[in-house]
């Protein structure tokens, strides 16, 4: 088969050995797989990405010396079971899968192994009891971004969300869409959003955004505050200490940049009491002052991925309409365009999703 191959720092398009399911898995033919941020820094930080890994248990065992073939945001179509499978699933039927697969009691992750290909390339050995069948005919690029979008939904769970709430998101990346969409289908609002790109700004309010903020120009500290205070509120000690008068609407605050510094900015603009939920992913050192946290009694909670059963339910949304991915789509590419996409994704007025198809 085909792949992109991500070798010795660079990509380049080679044949490698079909895949060969084992007893339990499906063999699986890619049809769409988005390449995702956390690709990018794969690549362009390969040394700093593996020693983070190693420092988290090896979460991403990835050898720089070898070959690896990257994609995890996929949506395939069977091709054959393997052994040991119950064929509940039939030929030509469109699925998807968390970034994983078993074999005998092993789970091997997809899409930063050296051993098993990920989603840029033509196929994949899945575990049939992983599957999911994509469902109301939705197509094969959109159903492959409910691994992103189940990225935000696992970030809106858990904020532990109150129906008072009034969410603020820093930074409109596509993880910072994938928030806002979830806060849209949780139905809690006004939703704000912030980011510098013009670019971004729009696709958040096409995710759903009800409020969007040029953080260059207005601060979006003060603009939460500005919808979450009502008449008459006295935000003086005494006022506080006693609960006398009016209470602020609580602040749930949503960091989707993960770059240094952003945490501090948001500890700083927060609220007392404010609840931090940390989803962008900083592959560098950062710092920032506790005492600050401490004074306002802030709860930052960091999360990552989803579990089975928000990534089955964020498939739903997408099929169901409840979160419409068209906007975040920007470009297609077949394989040899995968070098190209992975520079162009540098630039967010250009590009928010590119989705690779390994058989264009």
């Amino acid at each position: 088969m085909r792949a992109a191959i991500f070798r010795h720092g660079d990509f380049v398009v080679d044949t490698i050995a079909d895949p060969k399911p084992a007893a339990g898995q499906v063999l699986v033919k890619t049809l769409c797989c988005g390449i995702c941020g956390t690709d990018l820094h794969a690549a362009k930080f390969t040394e700093q990405f593996i020693e983070r890994s190693r420092r988290a248990g090896g979460r991403w065992p990835m050898d720089p010396s070898r070959d690896v073939v990257f994609g995890h945001e996929f949506c395939c179509e069977i091709v054959e079971h393997g052994t040991g499978t119950e064929k509940r699933l039939k030929p030509g039927t469109l699925v998807c899968s968390m970034p994983m697969t078993i074999a005998d009691a092993t789970v091997q992750g997809i899409g930063y192994s050296n051993d098993i290909a990920g989603g840029f390339a033509q196929y994949m050995p899945l575990a049939e009891r992983m599957l999911l069948p994509v469902p109301n005919g939705l197509p094969a690029d959109k159903a492959a971004l409910t691994e992103p979008i189940a990225v935000g939904w696992h970030a809106v769970q858990k904020a532990r969300l109150a129906p008072d709430d009034v969410p603020l998101v820093i930074g409109c990346g596509p993880v910072g869409l994938s928030v806002i969409a979830a806060l849209k289908v949780r139905d809690v609002h006004p939703i704000i959003a912030a980011d510098f790109s013009p670019g971004r700004r729009a696709l958040a309010q096409q995710m759903g955004a009800d409020i969007v903020i040029d953080p260059g120009a207005t601060s979006p500290y003060q603009s939460w505050k500005d919808v979450a205070t009502p008449a008459g509120y006295d935000g003086s000690r005494y006022a506080q200490l006693f609960g006398s008068g009016p209470k602020q609407r609580p602040a749930v605050m949503f960091e989707c940049v993960g770059v240094p510094g952003v945490i501090q900015q948001i500890i700083d603009g927060a609220p007392a009491d404010a609840r931090i939920v940390v989803v962008g992913v900083c592959m560098e050192s950062d710092r920032f002052e506790p005492f600050f946290g401490i004074i306002k009694q802030l709860n930052i909670q960091f999360v990552l991925a989803y579990s089975g059963e928000e990534f089955a339910q964020s498939l739903h949304h997408i099929a169901e309409g409840k979160v419409d991915v068209t906007p975040l789509i920007t470009g297609h590419v077949g394989l040899e365009g995968v070098k190209g996409a992975f520079a162009e994704l540098a630039n967010p007025e250009k590009h928010a999703k590119i989705v690779v198809q390994p058989w264009e």
